[in-house]
């Protein structure tokens, strides 16, 4: 077990991950641990501690998780620096989705116009770089979700779905999400500091 242990347990994102990031950038340990008590923190730590060349094992304790992070042992993962991703030529729109409808009046009028949105999104081409969903539009990566085609195609042809765990959380949607990667915070506000353009439909 390694010497380093974060405990995260009853923090609020996205502190976790930012206790992660810290001790990181302060120590860069070989190993460490994390207790978590929640999904939310369980994914987002993973993922993060995964983007700094970790490879992380997970088990069940009283009241959560264990994490435990181990440098570059069987991480296959690609470890862009926020530079780097800065770097790529061309133009990075973020969309940032708030509500899995467009617009107020008639929320069955909404649903259409974001299911018409979304299906038109690759029109944007290859400047179409990441979706981020907070609040109610963390509904849309639901299983039964009537837009779960148009975000997966999406997907599927290379652009990044971030949807945020504590809303998740909130929605008792964690494990009915069907697409994207559940985040954080701090993954939400780089995104919006990275991309060139931002769209809020």
């Amino acid at each position: 077990m390694p010497e380093i242990e974060l405990n995260c347990q009853k923090l609020a994102c996205p502190q976790p991950v930012l206790e992660c990031k810290k001790l990181i950038e302060s120590e860069a340990p070989a190993a460490f641990s994390i207790l978590v008590d929640n999904e939310a923190a369980k994914e987002n730590v993973s993922r993060f501690v995964g983007t700094k060349g970790y490879a992380v094992t997970v088990e069940s304790i009283a009241g959560g998780w264990r994490l435990v992070a181990t440098r570059g042992e069987g991480c296959n993962c690609e470890v862009l620096s926020p530079a780097q991703i800065a770097a790529v030529d061309g133009g990075k729109v973020c969309v940032f989705i708030a509500s899995d409808v467009i617009g107020s009046g008639d929320d069955v009028l909404g649903g259409r116009l974001m299911k018409n949105f979304l299906a038109t999104l690759p029109e944007l081409g290859p400047e179409l770089w990441r979706i981020v969903m907070v609040n109610g539009g963390v509904k849309l990566a639901a299983k039964e979700s009537p837009v779960i085609g148009e975000l997966q195609k999406l997907e599927a042809d290379g652009v990044t779905i971030l949807v945020c765990g504590t809303c998740l959380d909130f929605f008792g949607l964690m494990e009915q999400k069907a697409v994207g990667q559940t985040t954080n915070m701090l993954d939400v506000v780089t995104s919006l500091q990275l991309a060139n353009k931002v769209i809020r439909p």
